[in-house]
């Protein structure tokens, strides 16, 4: 059945909200049994805490519950079984941090932690900015998350194949799953841990430290994209 295929089965949350020319943004992960009582208690206090104006409470709450509301719509359904070992790519910049890198996870292992994945990145980095591994184990949590909802679709798509061919009449998928059906064919990919000498530069992770001025134009270049 549907879950994280993660040790904790935490919800990846990202929030943009711009208000009365304030704009918060951060990322976080939730536990999907906690009460819906605890998101008014934390978009408050986090209010506070930033001094954001009041109208934020709202915002937040409604934020969180939406993004809530739609892992848990996935809950109890059915995940496509089979070999799952997946790309995760990683692309961010924390603070001056910028790193780039990409390596295998396994959709198999539901003892994986993202958390201890990204303590030993940085150790193994030597980095040193205490943002850089929550940042890293989010952007791990939310490719995961991805690819575990496109599991549900897959294993609808195979069940629905099944279902056709007991019939008087089999329709062949129509191009609307070709997504499923091509995720299905990546997990069914055999994968090797060993690199080859060509993906060697590839799989190597780049870290590297932006100075304040290189910070600044990178963010400038970054608001105009986003308008």
């Amino acid at each position: 059945k549907f879950r994280m295929p993660t040790r904790e089965n935490l919800v990846p949350i990202r929030l943009d909200i711009e208000l009365e020319e304030q704009r918060y943004k951060d990322a976080f992960t939730w536990n999907p049994t906690d009460p819906d009582s605890e998101i008014t208690i934390f978009a408050k206090r986090t209010v506070k805490d930033l001094k954001l104006p009041p109208p934020f409470i709202m915002h937040i709450v409604q934020s969180i519950q939406t993004q809530l509301a739609e892992f848990r719509s996935y809950e109890g359904q059915d995940m496509y079984t089979g070999d799952k070992i997946v790309p995760i790519k990683l692309d961010l910049r924390v603070n001056n941090t910028l790193i780039k890198d990409q390596f295998l996870w396994d959709m198999n292992n539901f003892e994986s932690d993202p958390e201890d994945f990204a303590k030993t990145f940085c150790d193994d980095l030597g980095i040193q900015d205490p943002e850089v591994g929550p940042a890293v184990a989010f952007a791990i949590r939310e490719q995961l998350y991805e690819t575990a909802v496109q599991s549900v679709a897959a294993a609808r798509e195979i069940r629905m194949s099944k279902k056709g061919r007991r019939g008087a009449e089999y329709v062949p998928a129509s191009k609307a799953g070709g997504t499923s059906l091509d995720l299905m064919k990546l997990f069914n990919n055999k994968y090797s841990v060993v690199r080859k000498r060509k993906d060697w530069d590839v799989y190597g992770p780049m870290v590297d430290l932006l100075s304040n001025e290189e910070v600044d134009a990178l963010e400038a270049r970054e608001e105009r994209n986003a308008r």
